[in-house]
């Protein structure tokens, strides 16, 4: 007969273990001192449904809150802060890190990060249309976001705004690289809008 190692083969064994188990005092409640830590969210859906507007809205209401929130739009038609900005799109971090590396110059987070009504807001763009991939864009961008300290900025949000319509692996990249805490997609009635 094939018997686990080391598993009790008998409901009475099976009970007395169980109860050995249910004995045992559990670890001891942490009492030191609460670490803030940073909500990273990111949103996804497919073109047109409504992720920049939602993501506009909450981090202005956040921000209301008195919440330190950054927005990142991760997307290559930057367009993501454009509601907070009045219609204006910000510069994006691609764009500038290459006239930047132009220049002989380093990037500074002055730069690329905006501020309005307490939401600091930044597009990480992408490469120009027909000239390279969107999803290295995003990688490219948060890598050089960790250049910049991304992680010791002490925001109490950061939102993540992603197109999910398209196949690229960098769009991925915050799940892969389990770099958020909540994902919330957004969908519609259509079938299509499931296949994000």
């Amino acid at each position: 007969m094939n018997a686990a190692v080391g598993k009790p083969t008998s409901a009475a064994a099976m009970q007395s273990a169980l109860r050995d188990e249910a004995a045992q005092e559990p670890d001891a409640v942490h009492t030191g001192p609460v670490k803030k830590e940073t909500q990273i969210i990111a949103i996804y859906g497919k073109g047109g449904i409504g992720k920049s507007f939602t993501l506009a809205n909450l981090s202005y209401m956040m921000a209301q809150q008195g919440k330190r929130v950054l927005l990142i739009g991760c997307d290559p038609k930057s367009d993501t802060t454009s509601l907070l900005f009045g219609g204006r799109a910000c510069p994006t971090i691609i764009e500038t890190s290459s006239k930047k590396k132009l220049a002989g110059e380093a990037v500074q987070i002055g730069d690329v990060c905006f501020k309005r009504d307490g939401v600091y807001a930044m597009e990480l763009g992408g490469p120009e249309v027909g000239r390279g991939c969107g999803g290295r864009g995003i990688i490219h961008g948060f890598e050089l976001l960790e250049k910049l300290g991304f992680h010791q900025w002490d925001f109490d949000y950061v939102l993540l705004d992603f197109l999910g319509d398209v196949v690229c692996g960098g769009f991925g990249l915050p799940i892969a690289r389990d770099m958020c805490q909540k994902v919330i997609v957004v969908g519609s009635n259509d079938l299509q809008s499931l296949y994000v």
